[in-house]
């Protein structure tokens, strides 16, 4: 009993994208160092860890879900994603009632870890997890219209770091707001780059995406580094501010950001493209199953954007304990 109990957790959370969890982790470990730095409170940013990851993979499945109803309706888009999208749904391990199940099991759970810390910080607490919510349910949607950059932005930024920071000092902080828009364009680029290297699938199947709102891959392409070109902007504007120049250490990551937009822009052109993987695209999960297949060229890619965001916090966070 314990054992079929155990694998389906491990069978929702591998559905959930768990490989995606590590992100959430870093960017709530910045802030969390950044409140324990300013005495917070550390039960409080520990439980605001498990309701966020918990909200993070239920809108993961709440795009499965709202995705598979696509798929049931247009066959150009069946074609247009990869063989991985829904599978767990299209081979029939699960239904779309499990789905939904699920994904109000996590909710439930980011609720009640919600409830506990309004009553140990206060009543932000209540619209910051309104706003957490709404940006959960609506991002498929917002997704698909362009807008889904926008969401990430607000939710892996000024929220997530503004609403810990609240929970663990009971205040908020002009400088947690900054060093929010510094990380969260790392977290953004990573869904970028999946937007981008979507860009013929979503294309085919008529989903608008900013990449296809643009127009062309070519320019497209281009966006991903102001984006990382506005965190780089931004700050050195912090380093002035704060003269701790630890966070100078961030600036190493340029020439990684240059390899990522060089093996974007050959993707652009070729999507079957499979450049040699060196040490600094490290770590890629899984990797042995996954490089002689189609999907090879998508995920060294998308894993090289994310270990990019993984470097830059840790360093935003040794800038911080050090500094």
């Amino acid at each position: 009993m314990l054992k079929r109990f155990l694998g389906k957790i491990i069978f929702w959370l591998k559905a959930a994208r768990l490989y995606s969890a590590p992100i959430t982790f870093l960017s709530w470990l910045v802030i969390f160092v950044f409140s324990l730095k300013k005495g917070g409170s550390i039960l409080a940013g520990l439980i605001s860890l498990v309701g966020i990851s918990l909200v993070h993979l239920a809108t993961n499945l709440i795009d499965d879900y709202i995705d598979y109803k696509d798929l049931q309706k247009d066959d150009k888009f069946i074609t247009a994603g990869r063989d991985c999208k829904c599978a767990y749904i299209r081979s029939g391990e699960a239904t779309t009632k499990d789905l939904r199940n699920v994904i109000l099991i996590f909710l439930s759970i980011a609720a009640i870890c919600g409830g506990i810390l309004f009553f140990i910080s206060g009543f932000a607490v209540f619209w910051l997890a309104i706003i957490a919510l709404v940006i959960a349910i609506g991002y498929p949607y917002l997704s698909s219209r362009g807008l889904g950059e926008i969401a990430v932005i607000i939710a892996y930024g000024p929220l997530m770091f503004e609403g810990v920071y609240y929970v663990m000092t009971k205040s908020f902080s002009l400088d947690a707001f900054i060093l929010s828009m510094i990380c969260v364009m790392f977290v953004n680029t990573i869904l970028y780059a999946h937007m981008l290297m979507d860009f013929d699938g979503d294309k085919n199947a008529n989903k608008t995406t900013l990449c296809t709102k643009i127009g062309s891959k070519e320019k497209a392409i281009n966006l991903i580094l102001y984006f990382y070109g506005f965190s780089y902007i931004l700050l050195g504007f912090y380093i002035y501010k704060t003269s701790n120049y630890l966070y100078l250490l961030n600036y190493i990551t340029i020439p990684l950001v240059i390899d990522l937009y060089n093996m974007l822009k050959e993707y652009n052109q070729n999507p079957m493209s499979l450049p040699k993987v060196q040490f600094w695209h490290q770590p890629l999960e899984g990797w042995n199953k996954i490089k002689n297949t189609s999907n090879a060229p998508f995920y060294l890619r998308f894993f090289f954007a994310r270990n990019i965001s993984t470097i830059f916090m840790l360093l935003i966070c040794f800038a911080i304990i050090f500094g």
